[in-house]
């Protein structure tokens, strides 16, 4: 479902054959990248089908991303063929002026857009995504992958550097991990997704094809706002939708401007699945007051999305509210289809006692693990040390064996369920004229979750506003990633130079 319109399985198959089959007869084969820079929409689903049915691989672009790191992924991945939603058109065109890849070009016009305009004149180089569509065979004998090992997708996350690094992922990885979300979710044939996690995130955490195995209903949704989100929720009998805290909040504040909206009407409860921050004791009262039950998920791209769950025990529904959000902050134990997940001193690769005090690295091991790092060899034979795979994220081991996070290695801050490198904004900064040494690290925020925060030192003899830097970042860095504080400082140091953002975190939490 997409607003007023309506597919059925057989038009959902049909539709994914000609997109393959266009794609073929254009001379799009095995290991060739398909781009896709889209919202929720029915194209996006097509596009989880049809582009691997075709031989080719996924790139699902972050729709929220400035120009230069998309024209960086379009090179970098290779791609051969971009199909663009027309919102975002005009930084989509940018990021082609600044790549060296010259794609076939398709937009999708989607009638749900608000600047939709029926019969519009196509820019130049374009074709439109629906025709182009339309013309392929609906019987085309579409193709399956050669091993299990084949790519299905290749999707770019935030790493320590500017240059984000593609994961790529295999058929066997998808196909575990989509029918892991089945044990993990509880869920039930014909269950009703609500589409208000971006299907960009990690392939919709493999969701695009967990409900088509179910036999399931896909309820597209461009954005997601609080009105259209309850108007699904009650319409379709909704069962089941994901997103970062966020999104629980934006959900909520309907509930706080009119008292009359009311809460699902639904014979069971309504599953909400959440990752990046720990939600709130506050929120997580109100989602069970407004009749959802939250389960709070952890993974990265580099495991398909989330491949930790936080299993809910009967007997903690007892526990007073504050003692169950302690809980519920923890991030679990490993999803069925992932063989190992462990928490290990990387220094010996012995696992850390269940003590809830021993920091370790948080690292896993199995086949819903990424195949590594497109074009960079380097890297993933250090992710893979010792065999296992090796997330930069420190954590302890309760006694009852569930992990809990503590700490970011890598210094990546996630704000809104989006990754953000701090040394990616560090690097913009440094290229202000005023400023001599910058330092990058998170803050909570009661809305994102995270929000990245500034520390400048400036040149001697030049000064610089906080808004003149934040200008300077809106111009070249995607909204989400502009520093939310900027405090000017003398930045602490090692004496032999280098920054000590511990104790800046320290400071902050001081403060």
């Amino acid at each position: 479902m997409h607003g007023q319109q309506r597919w059925n399985y057989q038009q959902f198959y049909d539709r994914s054959r000609q997109l393959a089959s266009q794609l073929h007869h254009q001379g799009i084969g095995r290991g060739d990248t398909v781009s896709a820079m889209l919202a929720n929409t029915p194209a996006m689903l097509e596009c989880h089908y049809g582009v691997p049915m075709s031989g080719a691989v996924l790139h699902s672009i972050n729709t929220r991303l400035d120009a230069t790191t998309i024209a960086y992924q379009l090179d970098h991945a290779e791609t051969k063929v971009l199909v663009v939603d027309a919102e975002f058109l005009e930084v989509a065109q940018e990021a082609l002026t600044q790549a060296n890849a010259d794609p076939k070009l398709l937009l999708y016009c989607d009638p749900e857009w608000k600047g939709f305009k029926p019969g519009a004149a196509l820019p130049a180089g374009y074709e439109d995504y629906n025709a182009f569509v339309e013309l392929g065979q609906k019987d085309f004998n579409w193709l399956q992958p050669v091993d299990e090992w084949d790519a299905i997708s290749i999707n770019y996350t935030s790493g320590t550097t500017g240059n984000p690094k593609g994961v790529v992922c295999h058929h066997r990885g998808a196909y575990l991990l989509a029918l892991g979300n089945v044990f993990t979710a509880d869920m039930p044939k014909h269950s009703v997704y609500l589409w208000t996690l971006p299907m960009f995130h990690c392939n919709g955490w493999c969701f695009p094809w967990t409900i088509s195995a179910i036999y399931g209903t896909h309820i597209c949704l461009r954005q997601v706002r609080p009105e259209p989100v309850w108007a699904a929720l009650n319409e379709h009998n909704v069962t089941l939708l994901c997103g970062a805290p966020v999104v629980m909040d934006i959900i909520l504040s309907v509930c706080e401007e009119n008292a009359d909206i009311p809460t699902p009407s639904l014979a069971h409860r309504v599953e909400f699945f959440t990752a990046a921050a720990p939600p709130p004791e506050r929120t997580l009262a109100r989602m069970k007051n407004a009749g959802f039950n939250v389960t709070h998920l952890y993974g990265l791209a580099e495991v398909y999305g989330p491949a930790v769950v936080n299993e809910w025990h009967r007997e903690w529904d007892t526990l007073p509210a504050g003692e169950q959000a302690a809980l519920k902050a923890r991030q679990g134990v490993r999803y069925l289809p992932l063989e190992s997940l462990d928490v290990l001193d990387p220094s010996t690769m012995k696992p850390v006692p269940c003590d809830g005090t021993t920091l370790g690295e948080v690292m896993f091991r199995g086949n819903v693990v990424m195949k590594g790092y497109f074009k960079n060899p380097q890297a993933t034979e250090e992710a893979f040390k010792d065999g296992w795979f090796h997330s930069g994220d420190l954590a302890v081991k309760h006694p009852d064996g569930y992990i809990q996070l503590k700490d970011r290695s890598k210094d990546i801050i996630i704000s809104g369920g989006e990754n953000i490198s701090s040394i990616e904004i560090e690097e913009v900064l440094y290229k202000h004229p005023a400023v001599a040494v910058v330092a990058v690290v998170a803050i909570p925020d009661d809305k994102w979750g995270e929000a990245p925060i500034a520390f400048v030192e400036c040149h001697n003899d030049k000064t610089a506003s906080a808004e003149e830097l934040r200008s300077w970042c809106r111009e070249n860095l995607a909204g989400f990633k502009v520093p939310k504080h900027f405090v000017f400082t003398q930045i602490p140091r090692t004496p032999t130079g280098k920054i000590q953002k511990y104790q800046l975190r320290v400071q902050l939490k001081k403060q």
